[in-house]
């Protein structure tokens, strides 16, 4: 008689489980617990049934192997230990087979040992680690050796990541930004903490480098990108940040071919802060919608120019920022049309920092965590094509002497 798999034994728990749903002091936190276990299970079951290249009981003439029960593993988890059976196959090390989802040695997820990394970033010790998790999941889920581990090898994994060469990535867009953060309660001013992540020809999202500005200034800016260039960064099409001057100054001087777009969401914000708040709802929606609707550059700027006419006769100043940032503003328009909501701000980091605003010496750690949560860019034949071609004219543009600037400094 064939055996029921175990994710068909987690399947019927969870149909009981929802049967009596009433029963439970929290449902919620008892149906997504088993949830997680059916996915995480029949995700094992399928790693192995895509390895062997048959379902369960199914006859092939030559299989690759057969099947061999299943062993006990737990996943510690934020949500506490997750109890799974891992499916196994005959001679393993022969085949090469080893679990992508839950290998040897995978005793717990990257959202644990973010949990374990903030803690310590929240002023606590080892041992208040221990104890806090120890209460949250009724039960030891890692010791004081362990936490003290992973801040060790968070040190270690930091040093080599400061110290790799770039060369690798054949970047098309470059982000910069920058975030302050209050290491103590009374800290004035803030840290300042520079932070740099692209996005590759191939679509990957990466974080690239980290750095302490304190003031942000053009000094902090040239020291990190200068570091940068010195482990193989290769020169972006596109360099997206807000309005640092500094930032843009240093940009200019170690990137000189690259194109620049400002961070609409900043430019937004500073429009705003210069108009009443019964305007902000309107312009917002005009904004936005121009920058939406255009298919190019040219049809961005005259419905932003259009905006500004609009607005100007009673608030200059707002409008002043429009036009000031024009041309940085409508850049991301010039590149492949399913890239342009992604390239037009700072977005992606924004997000990550509303994850790290708190007391902090290793902010690193979290981000790095966050990174690998990043979905990439679809990189499409045509727009690796769109995009080669701006690079060939930004080359040959560079390749061409600027007899204007030539004058300017000889006069």
């Amino acid at each position: 008689m064939a055996s029921i798999a175990s994710s068909e034994r987690l399947r019927c728990e969870l149909q009981d489980l929802v049967a009596g749903v009433a029963d439970e002091d929290d449902p919620i936190e008892a149906i997504g617990r088993l949830g997680a276990r059916l996915i995480l299970q029949q995700a094992l079951e399928d790693e192995l049934t895509e390895f062997l290249g048959r379902e369960r009981y199914e006859r092939r003439a030559e299989p690759v192997s057969h099947r061999n029960g299943y062993e006990p593993v737990t996943v510690k988890t934020t949500a506490g230990p997750l109890k799974l059976e891992r499916p196994r196959v005959r001679n393993p090390s022969a085949l090469g087979f080893s679990s992508q989802i839950v290998g040897k040695g995978v005793a717990r997820t990257h959202a644990l040992e973010a949990l374990v990394i903030c803690s310590f970033l929240r002023g606590l010790s080892v041992c208040d680690v221990e104890a806090a998790l120890e209460e949250t999941f009724d039960e030891r889920v890692i010791g004081t050796s362990t936490a003290a581990r992973v801040c060790r090898d968070t040190r270690e994994r930091y040093r080599s990541w400061c110290e790799r060469r770039l060369d690798e990535h054949d970047l098309v867009y470059l982000f910069l930004d920058a975030i302050y953060l209050e290491l103590r309660p009374d800290d004035s001013p803030a840290e300042g903490v520079l932070v740099t992540w692209g996005v590759t020809l191939e679509g990957r999202k990466v974080l690239l480098g980290l750095q302490l500005g304190s003031r942000e200034s053009y000094d902090d800016w040239l020291d990190f990108g200068r570091d940068l260039l010195a482990r193989g960064l290769r020169s972006p099409a596109l360099i997206v940040a807000d309005g640092a001057p500094g930032l843009w100054k240093v940009a200019r001087e170690l990137w000189p071919q690259a194109l620049e777009q400002r961070c609409g969401v900043h430019v937004l914000a500073n429009v705003l802060r210069k108009l009443p708040e019964r305007l902000h709802h309107e312009l917002k929606g005009r904004y936005w919608g121009i920058l939406d609707e255009a298919g190019s550059a040219a049809e961005a700027r005259a419905g932003l120019l259009a905006l500004v006419a609009d607005y100007r006769s009673s608030y200059p100043s707002a409008m002043a920022v429009i036009e000031r940032e024009l041309e940085a503003l409508v850049c991301h328009l010039r590149f492949p049309s399913e890239h342009r909501t992604r390239i037009r701000s700072t977005n992606l980091l924004e997000r990550t920092f509303v994850e790290v605003r708190r007391r902090t010496k290793v902010i690193w750690a979290v981000l790095e965590l966050a990174s690998r949560g990043w979905r990439g860019v679809v990189m499409t034949p045509k727009a690796v094509v769109e995009i080669e071609r701006l690079r060939r004219g930004l080359s040959a543009s560079a390749a061409v002497p600027d007899e204007h600037a030539e004058e300017v400094v000889a006069g």
